[in-house]
């Protein structure tokens, strides 16, 4: 069961987690990395002495993430935190038992990995002793939940998906370059952050804002039994803009700005940052002036990026491979493999081979998969017809094979996972013509409007099968649309609800140009960098409901310094009062 946080929101709570873009890595030539030439070595001397062992371990592998970083946050015109940092960490997994049924079988996935802080010089013996006493923990670990699984099996009754535990996979061979911090100004961004975050000040009604630089640097190395060695990096680059404020009612509302980039000289640039932050804090004023939505039903229009985060919730976490097996999963697309579920006039793939789309870096651009497999651009709907799922190295039934997909946070066990989602249409029209498809769609529906979803957070999708199969979306600019030529009417406090097969098949049709989101993604396997891509969708039917509206007052007092603010702010609200 997925929980997916607002995209926004995850940004900010694991802004030190975040593995962030990929870059594409050039070969090289240069002879292997100390840090890698222990792994292989202690690699391969765990696997020789544990061959004497019982039960004999059939595949460990060591994941090390090197990464310098540096956050700048600054707030209301001050700089509030400036760190830098340099961490080494490696994942070792340790698989005992069979391919057919080892320790990871079951309620077990997530078990069978453990994380150790390694030293940051290069010092072999000190990188190899911790890796010895973490693996042979591992192991006695791993040795004891197979003996968990065996008994677990036995007196269970038979498994719905008897597929085995592990895939049989190429090893892989890459040498990447290591990434190494990028050379910027530092007291140069400083600056900058400070004038970024000053603009919130200009607006007594925002509470709370937040500007940040991200600059991440990471290096994975990964070696395992099988005979894979892979360097690869995974450089970001990220200016975030977050504000906050509470309406009247006490409703908590926020809006947030994201610019990632590899590089800054591929950043936007500082005039569109700038205008960004100015639309969020007057997105926040006008939004505590909206009035708030009763329960509806009815003609809705999605924006491409709203539509993007909309499939990447519904869809994408729905064809992730893990989710088709266990007796606690809702397998809500299992059994219909080469049947429609879509629209015939809408295909979906996932390609994380792809940096770039409609001239926007993407987020979840990888080379290689958290378990050393290959990225390649997947089919998953074609022409409405389900074809593929996302697959990690845990098989199910009619899907045996990895497509690189298994992917995880550092410390945490790789499943199936979602990349650069891109939906695809050939029932199109300009979309300039969309409005008015809309307002088609209301006349003919005899409603009083519809609704225009301009942005969406993100949100959470329901997967396991003791509860509902059913989604919740947290839009964060939403328009009423009347069909009697009245303005467009900026309104809050919905969120989208519904359940997949139903929410999906009531696409009517699309606009044509792509637009991108990029985010991060929450699950079992952690915090994962995504794209999502989408035309804008006309739906002939979206259902939403309030959300919880809060119970804190605005603050009585005025902001330091804003009494010539306030009062204006105030005046601005006389019209409207009468």
């Amino acid at each position: 069961m997925p929980f997916l946080k607002s995209f926004f929101l995850t940004l900010f709570l694991t802004v030190f987690a975040t593995s962030g873009l990929s870059g594409q890595s050039s070969p090289s030539t240069v002879p292997d990395p100390v840090l890698l030439t222990v792994m292989q070595q202690e690699l391969q001397r765990a696997m020789t002495s544990l061959s004497k062992a019982d039960p004999v371990p059939y595949f460990i592998s060591y994941s090390t993430t090197e990464e310098f970083g540096t956050v700048i946050v600054a707030s209301n015109g001050a700089i509030v935190a400036n760190i830098g940092r340099h961490e080494r960490s490696a994942d070792i997994s340790v698989r005992v038992g069979s391919r057919e049924l080892d320790n990871t079988h079951g309620e077990q996935r997530f078990s069978a990995v453990t994380t150790a802080a390694l030293p940051l010089e290069d010092k072999p013996d000190a990188i190899a002793r911790v890796l010895w006493l973490h693996t042979d923990q591992m192991y006695k670990r791993a040795s004891q939940t197979l003996i968990e699984v065996k008994t677990n099996t036995k007196v269970r009754a038979e498994e719905e998906d008897s597929s085995a535990d592990f895939s049989t996979e190429k090893p892989q061979v890459y040498s990447g370059q290591a990434a190494l911090p990028p050379k910027f100004d530092r007291q140069e961004w400083e600056e900058r952050l400070r004038r970024y975050s000053t603009i919130f000040n200009k607006y007594p009604e925002i509470t709370s804002s937040t500007v940040m630089l991200v600059v991440e640097s990471p290096t994975r190395y990964f070696v395992s039994s099988e005979g894979s060695r892979i360097v690869t990096s995974r450089p970001l680059l990220r200016v975030l803009a977050l504000g906050s404020t509470l309406a009247p009612d006490g409703m908590e509302l926020a809006r947030s700005e994201t610019f990632d980039a590899s590089s800054f000289d591929k950043l936007t640039s500082e005039q569109v940052i700038i205008a960004k932050i100015e639309k969020i804090a007057d997105d926040l004023k006008n939004l505590r002036k909206a009035p708030t939505v009763e329960p509806f039903t009815g003609p809705a229009l999605l924006s491409g990026r709203a539509a993007a985060v909309f499939f990447h919730e519904v869809v994408g976490h729905r064809l992730e491979g893990q989710r088709q097996r266990g007796e606690n999963e809702g397998q809500t697309f299992t059994k219909r493999i080469n049947q429609p579920v879509l629209p015939s006039f809408l295909s979906v793939e996932d390609d994380p081979t792809l940096s770039t789309l409609a001239g926007v870096e993407l987020s979840g651009k990888y080379d290689y998969d958290e378990e050393g497999q290959k990225s390649r651009r997947t089919e998953l709907i074609t022409n409405g017809v389900l074809k593929q799922f996302l697959m990690s190295r845990m098989p199910v039934t009619g899907f045996l094979q990895s497509n690189g997909h298994g992917r995880a946070q550092e410390g945490l066990m790789p499943v199936g996972r979602q990349g650069n989602l891109i939906v695809r249409s050939t029932k199109t029209v300009p979309d300039s013509e969309l409005r008015q498809k809309l307002i088609d769609e209301i006349k003919a529906q005899n409603k009083p409007y519809g609704l225009y979803f301009e942005d969406i957070a993100g949100g959470f999708t329901l997967t396991v099968r003791n509860m509902p199969q059913a989604f919740q979306i947290m839009p964060l600019m939403v328009w009423k649309v009347y069909p009697d030529g009245r303005p467009d009417e900026l309104v809050r406090g919905v969120n989208i609800i519904g359940t997949p097969l139903a929410a999906l098949n009531r696409i009517v049709l699309t606009g044509q140009a792509m637009d991108v989101f990029n985010g991060e993604c929450g699950a079992e396997s952690g915090s994962v960098a995504v794209s999502a891509a989408a035309p804008a969708m006309l739906f002939s039917e979206i259902e939403v409901q309030k959300v919880d509206q809060g119970h804190s007052r605005p603050p009585v007092l005025p902001p330091p310094g804003s009494d010539r603010a306030v009062t204006t702010s105030q005046q601005e609200f006389k019209p409207e009062a009468h």
